[in-house]
């Protein structure tokens, strides 16, 4: 019974480390895993950020500068590339990119901003 308890105390801990997002410190590790991320979502037809963007009928290039702060939070977007599309489509794209959440953290009390193009 004591061995069956251990396993799966052992078995919760490892659960809850697993769904734990991993911080990254350094500001070229974070804007290189970001990019990253925002390339792989905009590209899989299966995510739910490209759906959405679909749904919304997106299309075109957009620049935003994009500021990343805690547990993977966009704190803020703004469009470099202003008067190139439709207001409305920027201003919806913001706020597919406001929503969106980073798969992990960065440190505590720190923000990191990078400039980001999207091409559908």
């Amino acid at each position: 019974m004591k061995v069956l308890f251990t396993l799966g105390f052992a078995l919760m801990v490892m659960l809850s480390f697993g769904q734990k997002k991993q911080l990254v410190e350094y500001k070229d590790a974070i804007v290189l895993r970001a990019v990253a991320e925002l390339d792989s979502v905009s590209a899989s037809p299966e995510s739910d950020f490209r759906k959405e963007i679909q749904e919304s009928n997106i299309s075109g290039n957009y620049v935003f500068d994009i500021t990343i702060r805690e547990k993977g939070v966009v704190a803020t977007v703004f469009v470099v590339n202003d008067g190139e599309n439709p207001i409305d489509k920027q201003n919806r794209m913001k706020d597919i990119m406001k929503r969106y959440r980073f798969s992990f953290k960065v440190p505590k009390g720190k923000s990191y901003k990078f400039q980001y193009t999207f091409s559908f």
